[in-house]
């Protein structure tokens, strides 16, 4: 008979609840294994994931999931939570076309209560469906996972501010992977962050301060004396001052303190906040030691941590760079900004080069660009590093705050087009389409290398804000001309002429563009700017050929192709046109070649769909 380990008997909550105490630190280990080995394979996020095990588990075990919500925040820390819930033998395919999200998802489990991929929203989330319960009478309980990196986003202290003055029934367990805990572990922390967390402190509390209530300056004395006893052992009372009952640091990995918190906070009502601290990476040395280079990796063999799938040719995030290091060698007024994306916006070297010219604000996409604006306002030049689908957060000061001020901010945009394995929630697809849209902006779109360079440098030299956004991953390796060229403005370039049909391509799609031209002699135009647009070269274009073609990584609602059909019905031109790009749809996770290839946007892609229009 073959022995089953404990992780192979517990397929859902139910089976875990039980389980004995001593054989959930047996699971623990067992998880983390299981999380390590199928990462490696598969890729993913890995050092936070490893770091909340145990809370996972000891969640799992005292709530009574799903009708107990929890909102785990961004996702980066639910690979656990999906193996505890009926997906531990589909974890082989996470993040592939067809498989497991990276991310929670309603649609794929009940369990998962809130698809999430940008931080800072499980809080507001949380007390969205506290409310929701206690409109309905139902006492289910909702927790809400945040990590600390989140909190410095505004969203959080908003729904944080919201719910402490809604006095609802919620919990918010901190995730504290940063700090050092030697100093508030031991004895006389734990001891202390049960007593608070106990029913009979908190009864205790509520009838004394009901009573003293009747002498106002004698419960402000007792409260003020609260707090200094709770100062002595707690970082702050800011969560209290926001109406929260704040309990901890306790130690995340420490499997009972964490049950027998949850326990008793299960029971309490009112707005509750648990903070505890854990380490990113725990239990595998090599994430311990750097968290930040396997906070998400691809393949790779645990036993030396190297990673497989590494592109041979520059990304376009380090060829930004180089740029940033480059600019800064001839240029002393400019700064670069990002929030919270040095390492992905390939900011690591500039930043060690040039630390004073680098600003790192946190999870805060709003504040980042008006923190750009008024830079800008004074004289200096800022770069500001943003992922496509981060920059819609901060929509609002990119019109009112960059664009109305007509101050010139570069925004470096990443990630734009079809993303991988991250999926719908990481998506660059939308950018062209709600950018073309603002006044006193500039939008180019590289088809290569060094075209990205080269725009970069020409959005720098402009005095008005523009956005140069790029894919994900590696050009097609083509040298860069250090020299800096500014480009000439508004026009794109002809690479192809050919007969009958003429492609109009923007950014990453003219490469698969001119593959399709050579096939059938058609012409081919790297259209380089989406506004202002080359409307000269359109009309050029219409004149010549039968047919137009306009293709993009972007939306097709809105994006560049509809901004080449505006131009012609502003000329007068009536070719037909074929609008090819990302479908109204949310795009899922899986290999971007595939994805593009499954929407069309590949060379025999984009030869069928000439064929369904039997223009070939």
């Amino acid at each position: 008979m073959t022995h089953r380990s404990l992780l192979e008997r517990i397929n859902y909550p139910q089976e875990l609840r039980q389980l004995k105490r001593n054989e959930l630190y047996t699971l623990t280990q067992e998880l983390r294994a299981f999380i390590l080995a199928n990462v490696s394979k598969t890729g993913g996020h890995l050092a936070s994931n490893l770091g909340c095990v145990e809370l996972t588990v000891a969640l799992h075990y005292v709530y009574n999931t799903p009708e107990d919500a929890l909102i785990w925040d961004v996702g980066h820390q639910s690979y656990a939570h999906k193996i505890l819930t009926g997906r531990r033998s589909k974890m082989d395919s996470l993040r592939q076309i067809g498989g497991l999200s990276g991310f929670p998802k309603r649609s794929e489990s009940e369990y998962d209560t809130f698809d999430v991929g940008h931080s800072s929203t499980s809080i507001s989330a949380a007390l969205g469906m506290a409310v929701a319960n206690q409109l309905r009478g139902k006492d289910d309980k909702v927790v809400a996972i945040i990590g600390d990196g989140s909190m410095t986003a505004g969203l959080a202290f908003e729904g944080l501010n919201n719910a402490g003055w809604l006095k609802t029934d919620m919990l918010v367990i901190l995730n504290d992977n940063e700090m050092s805990i030697s100093e508030n572990v031991g004895a006389v922390s734990s001891y202390l962050s049960s007593i608070l967390a106990s029913r009979f402190y908190n009864t205790v509390k509520d009838k004394a301060n009901k009573t003293l209530s009747i002498v106002p300056n004698l419960q402000k004395l007792a409260h003020k004396v609260e707090e200094h006893m709770k100062g002595m052992v707690m970082p702050s009372t800011m969560f209290e001052e926001l109406g929260f009952n704040y309990i901890g640091p306790i130690d995340g990995h420490d499997l009972d303190q964490l049950i027998e918190t949850l326990t008793e906070l299960r029971n309490l009502t009112g707005p509750q906040f648990l903070h505890i601290v854990t380490k990113k990476g725990q239990g595998y040395k090599l994430a311990e030691n750097d968290p930040i280079t396997y906070h998400g990796v691809s393949k790779f063999n645990p036993a030396d941590g190297m990673q497989n799938g590494k592109p041979s040719a520059p990304t376009y995030t380090q060829i930004f760079g180089q740029f940033l290091c480059d600019i800064a060698k001839i240029d002393d007024e400019f700064i670069a900004i990002t929030p919270a994306m040095r390492e992905g916006s390939g900011m690591v070297e500039f930043a060690k080069q040039y630390p004073d010219k680098f600003f790192d604000v946190g999870i805060a996409e709003q504040h980042a660009i008006t923190f750009a604006g008024g830079a800008a306002s004074k004289g200096i030049k800022p770069i500001v590093a943003i992922y496509s689908t981060f920059l819609q957060r901060g929509y609002d000061q990119l019109i009112h705050d960059v664009a109305l001020q007509n101050v010139p901010v570069l925004f470096a945009i990443d990630r734009a087009g079809v993303v991988g394995a991250d999926g719908p929630t990481h998506i660059g697809a939308f950018d062209l389409s709600f950018l073309r849209c603002i006044p006193n902006l500039i939008v180019m779109t590289p088809s290569d290398e060094n075209e990205c360079y080269q725009m970069l440098y020409t959005g720098f030299r402009l005095n008005q804000a523009c956005a140069v956004r790029y894919p994900r991953g590696a050009g097609i390796g083509v040298d860069i001309d250090k020299t800096m060229q500014i480009l000439p403005f508004g026009k794109g370039r002809i690479l192809r002429k050919g007969i009958k049909i003429a492609f109009l391509a923007f950014g990453s799609m003219v490469h698969s563009a001119l593959e399709a031209a050579h096939e059938i002699d058609a012409t081919l135009c790297d259209m380089r700017f989406v506004k202002p647009l080359d409307v000269g070269l359109i009309q050029q274009i219409c004149t010549e050929h039968d047919f137009i073609v306009t293709i993009e990584e972007n939306v097709i609602m809105g994006g560049a192709g509809s901004a080449c059909l505006e131009a012609m019905q502003l000329l007068n031109l009536s070719n037909p046109v074929l609008q090819l790009g990302i479908p109204d749809e949310f795009t899922e996770h899986g290999d971007p070649k595939l994805l593009l290839r499954a929407m069309g946007l590949d060379k025999n892609g984009i030869l069928q769909a000439l064929k369904n229009k039997n223009w070939i």
